[in-house]
């Protein structure tokens, strides 16, 4: 009688390879003969269960077998490509007892020292720090070496010692004769990690970490010309690093808060400054803000709304010990509140300039206003 493998398997004849795989694995484990050590039919079970999933795993075999009922020959089960690796074989089905390798691995006194991690903090200053740089104090907390074991993750006056498990090579061997054959595995000891040495008595204070976290303050210097977005290294005050390993460093963002009056453009400042319709007709010398300080520029007679006027040099520093300018940009206001006397000066002038003006009332205008806007 032919056999039939996917009933052996419980799957359906269309089922896909991952659904042959998962129900191999879960009657492999079912029927393993160390699983069923009191079944005498646990052996013979498990060697259908292995011929089938052999056959039905191999494409080529599978269609063989669905057109003709029977293959030429079946090959034998690689246990990793079922269970991924020796440690999912063994943990599923072996518990046994470690073998000892002489394998050399460092001790802990040895082992290679790492650096701490780096650490990110974020500064506020304003436009006038910015631009003549500025001292900010910070508090962090961080990772320091313990006061206590200065880093050795132990107790004062302790010692470490060879780990019981591996005798100190840091390897268990493992050795299993299944029906697969005779499989040895070597893996990391679990009780040392692989370090050989084990602490017997570990730190009250850090837990045996060698670390602690601790509250330090730091003072950065804040350079002029920075601006939003400005990293700035500062070397060797990020967390302390381990078994004596370098100290990370400090990256501090900055941010440069707004200003009610300067507008910034990379290393130029812009600001807006209100004059008087004859100011700017006829020109005239007033003073503006700057950083710190007062200026006085002139107004070229003539000078029209929004134009801009140049200051160079009295912009924002730059990094590279370079400056920008300040762009002036005037806003010429028109009087609202004309006295009759005014009225008819500026109805004078402008008959001479040769323009037709009808000037309104502001009893008419205000009429007119609330016409249009009601």
């Amino acid at each position: 009688m032919a056999k039939d493998y996917y009933a052996t398997l419980g799957i359906r004849r269309d089922a896909s390879q991952e659904e042959i795989k998962q129900a191999y694995r879960r009657l492999a484990r079912e029927y393993h003969p160390d699983v069923r050590r009191d079944d005498p039919q646990a052996n013979e079970r498990f060697k259908e269960i292995n011929e089938a999933y052999a056959v039905l795993s191999d494409p080529a075999r599978r269609a063989q077998y669905d057109r003709f009922g029977r293959v030429d020959e079946v090959p034998a089960v690689d246990p990793t490509d079922l269970f991924g690796s020796f440690d999912d074989l063994f943990d599923m089905f072996f518990g046994g007892g470690p073998r000892r390798t002489r394998t050399r691995v460092r001790p802990v006194e040895e082992e290679e020292a790492v650096a701490g991690a780096d650490l990110r903090a974020e500064v506020e200053v304003t436009l006038e720090e910015a631009a003549s740089g500025v001292e900010r104090t910070l508090t962090l907390t961080r990772l320091e070496t313990c006061p206590v074991c200065f880093g050795t993750g132990r107790e004062p006056n302790t010692s470490v010692e060879t780990c019981p498990t591996c005798a100190g090579t840091g390897q268990v061997r493992y050795h299993h004769q299944t029906v697969f054959g005779y499989l040895t595995q070597v893996v990391t000891c679990r009780q040392c990690g692989g370090r050989g040495r084990v602490v017997r008595h570990p730190c009250r204070a850090c837990g045996g970490a060698g670390r602690r976290e601790a509250e330090r303050q730091v003072t950065v210097r804040i350079p002029p010309g920075v601006e939003t977005g400005t990293r700035l290294r500062v070397p060797e005050e990020g967390e302390a690093g381990v078994r004596g390993g370098p100290r990370g460093d400090l990256y501090v963002v900055v941010r440069v808060l707004p200003h009610p009056r300067f507008t910034r453009q990379g290393r130029d400042l812009i600001c807006e400054v209100p004059v008087s319709m004859l100011q700017a007709a006829l020109g005239d010398e007033i003073e503006i803000p700057a950083l710190g300080e007062t200026l006085r520029i002139a107004i070229p007679p003539g000078t029209q709304p929004g134009a801009a006027l140049r200051l160079r040099g009295q912009g924002m520093p730059d990094l590279q010990g370079g400056r920008g300018d300040l762009y002036v940009r005037l806003r010429v206001e028109i009087p609202r509140d004309l006295t009759p006397e005014q009225r008819r000066l500026l109805k004078q002038v402008a008959d001479l300039r040769g323009e037709r003006v009808q000037p309104q009332r502001p009893s008419l205008w205000k009429k007119m206003k609330d016409l249009f806007t009601a």
